[in-house]
């Protein structure tokens, strides 16, 4: 089930999945869970087919089956391009005794599709339907609490065209980190009309992007603790983008930057 942040910027992500999952009931446990958030990509849908998420100890004694717990295992199809602005999909959650879970495996089926002007091209994945994508996540479970894993699947980086061919490629780019590590900055663009593309950039690095909705609202979230540039590119053309330096980020807050109004 897709859920829905970006309204009501006083709730913070972080109330909103605790209020609704709470925490483990079994204080000899702690609750794992895994969010999928995506960046805006120029296609009108990209879907992939995921058919199960799984989770690996780091003192278990292989990277084979022993020591892999599976976390998802009901195949679905997801738009990642309905996952920006502040979209999340759940895409499951477990139990686990506490400790260090090193690994996080990603298996994705073979129904992966792109959509272009109408046309919907089938995504070629070379690799992760038989052993899935491996992400190091390092997550510290500890008992009676929850540890939420923010996976942000960039559809503008995955998807490759090959070229003559015209033959495009699944090649998932996904950056993991978990939530309780990090903040968001939310804002309003004015006019709304100018759709603009938003980048928190540090350095030389675009670390986290999305786009304004129809009424100007964005919001960027699993950011990481420290300051950043907001750069705003408006897809509106009579407007002239922007950049907003030195905006603050600190873990389990909302950073509000109030309105940006473009010029023109």
């Amino acid at each position: 089930m897709r859920y829905s942040i970006l309204y009501g910027f006083a709730l913070t992500l972080f109330a909103i999945l605790f209020t609704g999952c709470g925490l483990s009931d079994n204080n000899e446990t702690g609750t794992f869970q895994v969010l999928l958030t995506d960046a805006p990509a120029n296609y009108e849908s990209v879907f992939i087919d995921i058919r199960e998420v799984r989770i690996h100890r780091s003192n278990s004694a292989n990277d084979q089956d022993n020591g892999w717990i599976t976390v998802h295992q009901e195949p679905m199809v997801v738009d990642l391009l309905e996952l920006t602005n502040g979209n999340f999909e759940i895409l499951g959650d477990v139990e686990l005794e506490p400790g260090r879970y090193s690994q996080l495996r990603l298996i994705l089926g073979d129904q992966n599709e792109v959509v272009i002007d109408g046309d919907r091209m089938p995504l070629a994945t070379p690799s992760a339907q038989q052993s899935g994508l491996k992400l190091q996540i390092n997550a510290d479970i500890e008992s009676g609490s929850t540890y939420t894993l923010l996976l942000d699947f960039d559809a503008s980086k995955s998807v490759v065209n090959t070229g003559a061919s015209n033959i495009y490629i699944l090649k998932p780019v996904i950056r993991a980190s978990g939530l309780d590590q990090t903040g968001q900055i939310a804002g309003n663009v004015q006019p709304a009309n100018a759709l603009p593309w938003v980048y928190a950039i540090s350095g030389s690095d675009t670390l986290r992007s999305t786009k304004a909705d129809i009424e100007g609202k964005f919001l960027l979230i699993g950011l990481e603790n420290r300051n950043y540039d907001i750069s705003f590119i408006p897809t509106n053309e009579k407007y002239i983008p922007l950049v907003v330096e030195g905006v603050e980020v600190n873990v389990s807050k909302t950073t509000q930057m109030g309105t940006v109004t473009f010029t023109n």
